[in-house]
Formats: structure tokens, C-alpha cells, sequence
């Protein structure tokens, strides 16, 4: 048993930490009521990015929660983008809805892959429409942007790079053609890709995605004449087409090598829609905890990975505010297998031996605690004590609930400060049909 094992074993909060957290943490009203929920969060508005995270990846409360804090950010300290754990051309959907742009081609649907709820939910939609009403004043230039950050769009981002091309350069959409044909037989199994590279030893498609890329940038200049922003979108899925092909190979090799080179493809994205938007940029990130939480306070870390959280605060400092969220007990969305069906699943109430039980005995129903500044020195101490933290994703099996869900962590370094609710429920997934009164805009495709 290791060193923090044996520290965590069995133990649970002390009366010490229960007792700061409840006198540091403030009681948020809410979230529906989004001035005043979002004024709590006015203290972030000179950072640069502002990572919010979620305990699962199926709970209204989370998303209202960061609409909320969102809305105030863009409205009142000139936040601008918002990047969430998402594919890119599928975000690229909500993307032109709300800036009011024409709608990006596609292959096929967007926000169709699994876990469809993750995304295609009222509280996205509700979140959607007010940034595109607050964008119809603004000059194009300065409206706030929706974009994802994910890995795994491999056919929409090819089909993207070509169709960019085809009406830019058709000598060079060409060569595209030529060097993607490596991977477009396997554009709707990228799994399948990463399968047989790692059975015959190759890495074939690497120097042609690669070349790829390389050719987009050597030719900014020209393309950008034409149009900067349709560049920087096929550069985008150029590079998403780059990442997913070591992605896939690096997924059935094991260890930590695919979780950090998806994390360092997002944190990448992130510092490249910095650039692109200017100095003076600044951004929301939603994901999960387990990517907005510094990985080195947590045995994710521990065992060699690293995430958004991490690498954000390397680069930026004080300017990268990481906030938490958890919950005690509820329902969520989400599913028992990969692939499977979307469930209503109730939340067990949390282990003893874990933060959220910290948080559950102060008797609040919502609160934000922030634990960064001087005079919170003694709370911070208290939150190095290394215990439990649970993690619910897209699959949630409350029947091992402790070996599928719970790992250690130190939440005085993870994260800056903690969003909790008590009690949540899940988000509400949309249907397959078109919503009543829905402009021809409408994000989800349908």
C-alpha cells in the first residue's frame, strides 16, 4: 500500500476542515437566477481563462451553473471565448449559430456521436440562444465564440480540410486527398486504424497528416487573404487530424501516453484561440474535473498523466483560475457500457471518507468556496489533507462505485476554489426532432 493510501485509508474529514468549510464558503442562490448567481464570480473577471469544471458529465445543475458564470464574464469582464470538452466541428455548429455565421459543410449530423446527451441538452440549447441574442448587437469582430476542444472528429475534420481546400487552392486539395487517403478507410473506425498500425508496427499516415498541416501553415499567408477565419478553422482540423492519428495508435499501446496527448491537444486549442483572437483574449473552459483540476494534486498525476488544469497553470500562472464542482447525491445521465443507451441513474450519496462528504456536512445547499486568498491560509492547510474525490463521466456504475469512481486527490492544489451542490439532477437530453419555431440555424442539426 502506498504512502497516500495509507493516508487516505478508511479516513475521513476532520471536524477542523468541516468546520472552515463552513464558515469560509458563501451561499449561492440559484443558478436560474443568473445576476445574482453570476456575481459571485465577478472576483475571476481579470483572469485570462477561467476553467470550470463538473463532477459528472450529465447534471443540469453543472451546466446552468457555468452558463450563469459564463454569462457574467462575457457581459461584464470581456471574456470572449468559450471552449468546452467537445469535438470541434460539432461545437463548430453552435459556433456559427451563435456569431451568426453560415453553417460550416458536414458529412454527416452533428452531436451524434456517443454520449449524445453530453452536448445535445435543453441547457446547452438555453445557454446557446442567449449568446447568440447578446452577439446580434455586437460588431462581428467582437461577438463571443463556442468552440470544442476534443480529439475525436477524425471523418467531420478531414471532410473539412478537403471541402476548405476545394474552394481555395484545388491543386492543393489534391494533395489532401492523396496524403488523408491513408486514413479514410478507416474515417469511421479510427479505433479500428489504431488496431492495425499497432499490429504491423507502422505508423504510416503519420508523415502525410503531418505534411498536411505543415502545408496549411506554410501557406497562411495566401489563405489568409482569402479568409482568415475559414484558415483557421481547416487549420484546426488539420491538426485534429494529426492528433487523432497518434491518438488512436497511442490508445492500445496503454498507460498514460493517450489521456495526456488528448489533453495536450486541447490545451492546445486553447492557447491557439487565444492567439487567434488577440491580446487581450480571454477565455471559459467547460470539461470534466478530472481535466480542469490540476492533474499533479491528484492520483492522476501521480501515476504520470496530466491535463488542462496543469498545463493552464504553468503557462499562465495567477491569470488560470480552476474552479471544482461537486455534488453529494442526486440523479445523472448517463450510461452503464460505451455505446450504450442513455440513463436516468440516482447518485449515491457520497463515501465518508471523501471530500464530498466535507462539503455535504456543512449543511449547504449550494455554496462557493475560495480558498486563494492570503487570509484563507488555514483552509488551504486543511485541504491538503489527501482524501477521496468521486468522478462520474459518461458511464456511472454505482454497484462499484469505489474502484470505478473515487480516487485521491489534494483539493488545495487541484483546484482554486469549489462550486457545490448538495443535490442535483440530470440534464434534459433533446430529441431527434426539430424544436417548434427553430431558425433553419438551429445548432444541433436537426
Amino acid at each position: 500500500m502506498s504512502y497516500i493510501e495509507q493516508l487516505t485509508e478508511k479516513r475521513g474529514p476532520s471536524d477542523a476542515m468541516v468546520n472552515l468549510l463552513r464558515a469560509e464558503a458563501e451561499p449561492l442562490p440559484h443558478p436560474d437566477d443568473h445576476d445574482a448567481f453570476g456575481a459571485f464570480f465577478d472576483r475571476y473577471g481579470d483572469a485570462r481563462v477561467v476553467l470550470l469544471g463538473e463532477a459528472t458529465h450529465g447534471t443540469s445543475e453543472f451546466y446552468r451553473a457555468r452558463s450563469a458564470i459564463t454569462r457574467r464574464l462575457i457581459e461584464r469582464h470581456g471574456f470572449s471565448i468559450v471552449a468546452v470538452e467537445a469535438d470541434w466541428p460539432d461545437a463548430a455548429r453552435i459556433d456559427d449559430y451563435v456569431r451568426h455565421q453560415a453553417l460550416r459543410p458536414r458529412r454527416g449530423d452533428s452531436f451524434v456521436r456517443f454520449p449524445t446527451w453530453m452536448w445535445r441538452n435543453i441547457e446547452v440549447l438555453q445557454f446557446a440562444d442567449w449568446l447568440r441574442g447578446h452577439n446580434e448587437k455586437l460588431a462581428e469582430q467582437d461577438r463571443a465564440s463556442f468552440h470544442g476542444l476534443d480529439v475525436y472528429s477524425l471523418s467531420e475534420s478531414i471532410h473539412a480540410v478537403l471541402t476548405y481546400l476545394d474552394g481555395v487552392d484545388p491543386d492543393a486539395a489534391a494533395r489532401a486527398r492523396q496524403r488523408y487517403g491513408c486514413l479514410t478507410p478507416w474515417q469511421d473506425d479510427p479505433a479500428g486504424y489504431g488496431r492495425a498500425a499497432i499490429s504491423s508496427g507502422s505508423s504510416a499516415c503519420e508523415d502525410a497528416v503531418v505534411a498536411q498541416l505543415r502545408e496549411l501553415l506554410v501557406k497562411r499567408l495566401e489563405y489568409l487573404a482569402n479568409d482568415g477565419e475559414r484558415w483557421f478553422d481547416a487549420v484546426q482540423n488539420a491538426r485534429i487530424v494529426r492528433a487523432a492519428e497518434r491518438y488512436y495508435r497511442a490508445m492500445y499501446r496503454g498507460g498514460a501516453e493517450s489521456w495526456n496527448l488528448r489533453d495536450r491537444h486541447m490545451f492546445g486549442t486553447l492557447q491557439a484561440l487565444l492567439a487567434h483572437r488577440g491580446d487581450g483574449a480571454k477565455a471559459v473552459v467547460w470539461a470534466h474535473n478530472s481535466h480542469v483540476g490540476n492533474a499533479a494534486a491528484t492520483a492522476m498525476g501521480w501515476q504520470g498523466e496530466f491535463n488542462i488544469g496543469e498545463l493552464a497553470r504553468m503557462a499562465h500562472g495567477g491569470e488560470a483560475v480552476s474552479i471544482g464542482f461537486g455534488t453529494d447525491r442526486g440523479t445523472v445521465a448517463a450510461a452503464s457500457n460505451w455505446d450504450g443507451d442513455m440513463e436516468i441513474k440516482r447518485v449515491r450519496p457520497a463515501r465518508d471518507d471523501s471530500y464530498e462528504a466535507a462539503f455535504r456536512r456543512t449543511g449547504l445547499a449550494r455554496s462557493l468556496t475560495d480558498w486563494r486568498e492570503p487570509g484563507r491560509h488555514h483552509l488551504r492547510e486543511q485541504l491538503r489533507e489527501p482524501l477521496l474525490e468521486r468522478a462520474i463521466g459518461v458511464i456511472y456504475r454505482p454497484e462499484t462505485e469505489y474502484a470505478s469512481h473515487y480516487f485521491q486527490a489534494v483539493l488545495a492544489e487541484q483546484f482554486d476554489a469549489m462550486v457545490w451542490f448538495e443535490e442535483t439532477r440530470a440534464v434534459t437530453p433533446l430529441g431527434r426532432e426539430h424544436p417548434r419555431g427553430a431558425p433553419e440555424t438551429y445548432p444541433f442539426g436537426l
